[in-house]
């Protein structure tokens, strides 16, 4: 049970050591990932009204129809792309959820996001966010056998802060994962 004297010590602790949050950040399982990614999209985008993969990363409003969930639990350094090997656990539930989704439909298609928290230049953090979804999308094509025709990515930099915030903040420091195949024009 959470009383008032626990809760004020885990505010201060978060407050005072935001490392020590990031690294209690929960892991999603590989099932709570498969049902977020398998949820029908938001709104039905008939054929003649999806767009190209290279459109959706341009339209917020076509992404936020496409099934997601945040990942905030890979733990990127600040200013680092590499998804150390330390973090393959938790890339292995990403992984064996999308195996599932693929298995089912071998064209599902996923849009892997990079983000970034708002320390450093505008250009600096999109860089940083590309490199990340990149990253992510190599470990899990070969470390987990991921098709790579499954997988799309894109980086937004700051642009779409979780926490609004000028410091530095690890919750922005995340990939989010898409499954964009009903909203995408089919290949």
């Amino acid at each position: 049970m959470l009383n008032r004297r626990t809760f004020a010590a885990a505010l201060v602790a978060a407050i005072a050591f935001p490392g020590l949050a990031a690294a209690q950040a929960t892991t999603p399982s590989a099932a709570q990932i498969e049902r977020k990614l398998e949820a029908a999209p938001r709104v039905v985008v008939p054929r003649n009204k999806r767009v190209t993969v290279r459109e959706l990363k341009r339209r917020p409003e076509m992404r936020r129809i496409a099934p997601s969930i945040d990942i905030q639990s890979i733990n990127f350094a600040f200013g680092s792309a590499e998804v150390a090997s330390s973090q393959y656990d938790k890339v292995e539930n990403i992984a064996t959820a999308m195996e599932r989704i693929l298995r089912r439909n071998r064209r599902e298609v996923f849009l892997i996001e990079g983000h970034t928290d708002a320390v450093g230049s505008f250009a600096s953090n999109q860089v940083l966010s590309e490199n990340r979804a990149a990253s992510l999308r190599r470990v899990l094509v070969s470390e987990f056998g991921i098709p790579r025709r499954a997988l799309e990515t894109v980086g937004y930099g700051e642009e779409f802060l979780l926490v609004p915030t000028q410091n530095e903040n690890w919750r922005n420091r995340r990939v989010t994962l898409r499954r964009v195949t009903d909203v995408i024009e089919p290949f």
